[in-house]
């Protein structure tokens, strides 16, 4: 009899999604979400294999690693901020139309918003009209790029042409790829373009005003709405385009640009509290502990604020390192000992220690 927790990981294991190249995005919207497995008892692993019992704990450790997303207020109120941005999606191709800044500071889920709601919208375009453009081209909605430190204009396009795995990326002067990279989006049918790690652009800088303009050259020529995804994007000048004093009121990306900033859970008023106590009791179904119980979470919703600041990054790296402690030290359960001392991520670490 085959190990069945082997089978499980040959096809569940953790996905290796390149999300900046389309058959990684491709992978991303279509791949099913994992088989679920029943957890087993203190007594049932006892009666497993050596093999069989270091399947299955790796199993779970790939299971606890990858929560689900929770339909947070956070989310809920990016989504209709996007959605309202999108409704200029409809315009017909002389008309502009807006964009979105998802501009926050790190570990907020800024990324996993723009992704998924792009997923979704993705899957939308696909039922409505097929894998195929009316001339026969591979149809990709949705286009994601992600820039890297001190970006310039030939790198943004050479980006988004990577993404479409076009053999000239690398080839071609400004202009050249400029042109490639036009041609793609208009061929694949592409609708919406993220563009993450925005913040690496120095827009007060003149590499960074080359790609603001370029930019804004591309939301003028073609049929797409932008999301951008960064850190720190207002005080990076990327809505004033570099420009200072009497000179602000000339930059069209603020006028053109909706920001849709995100927060962290506050634990300050009742309603914060109740919220960040919902995010908790949502997560706490999903960890596969043997001695997992109702109240694991949530009776320490407290420290968890404590450790993580609100910042549910944080807190899924926290959670998912806890539960890998529990299952290699036998506890198989999280409690308040064990949430303290496991460590979390540089900043929730000093933030925690300082409060």
């Amino acid at each position: 009899m085959s190990n069945p927790w082997s089978r499980w990981l040959q096809v569940n294991d953790t996905a290796l999604f390149q999300l900046s190249r389309k058959a990684g995005w491709d992978a991303f919207v279509n791949t099913a979400p994992r088989a679920d497995f029943a957890t087993l008892t203190v007594e049932e692993m006892a009666r497993l294999g050596p093999e069989e019992s270091e399947d299955y704990a790796e199993a779970r450790a790939v299971w606890n690693a990858n929560p689900p997303t929770v339909r947070t207020a956070q989310l809920t109120a990016a989504y209709q901020v996007i959605d309202d941005v999108m409704a200029s999606n409809r315009r017909d191709a002389d008309k502009l139309r807006g964009s979105v800044v998802i501009d926050a500071e790190p570990g907020l889920g800024k990324t996993t918003i723009a992704t998924r709601y792009a997923r979704e919208f993705h899957r939308r375009i696909y039922r409505r009209y097929g894998p195929a453009t009316a001339a026969g081209d591979q149809r990709l909605p949705v286009a994601f790029v992600t820039l890297t430190d001190g970006i310039t204009l030939k790198g943004v396009n050479q980006r988004l042409l990577e993404f479409y795995g076009h053999p000239a990326a690398r080839r071609g002067s400004r202009a050249e790829l400029t042109a490639l990279a036009v041609d793609c989006v208009a061929s694949c049918d592409t609708r919406l373009v993220v563009i993450d790690e925005l913040h690496f652009v120095d827009f007060a800088g003149r590499h960074g005003t080359e790609v603001s303009n370029h930019l804004k050259g591309l939301a003028n020529e073609l049929p797409v709405t932008f999301i951008y995804v960064g850190v720190g994007l207002r005080e990076k000048w990327f809505f004033d385009e570099g420009l200072i004093g009497e000179q602000v009121v000339l930059a069209q990306t603020s006028r053109r640009a909706t920001r849709c900033p995100v927060v962290p859970f506050t634990t300050a008023t009742d309603a914060g509290a109740r919220a960040w106590a919902t995010l908790l009791a949502t997560l706490e179904p999903h960890y596969k502990l043997a001695r997992a119980r109702p109240g694991m979470l949530t009776d320490h919703a407290r420290l968890l604020h404590e450790r993580t600041q609100g910042r549910i990054g944080s807190l899924t790296t926290l959670l998912d390192r806890a539960c890998a402690r529990a299952i290699t030290g036998g506890a198989e359960s999280l409690d308040a000992r064990l949430l303290s001392c496991v460590p979390v991520d540089n900043a929730a670490e000093q933030l925690s220690h300082s409060a």
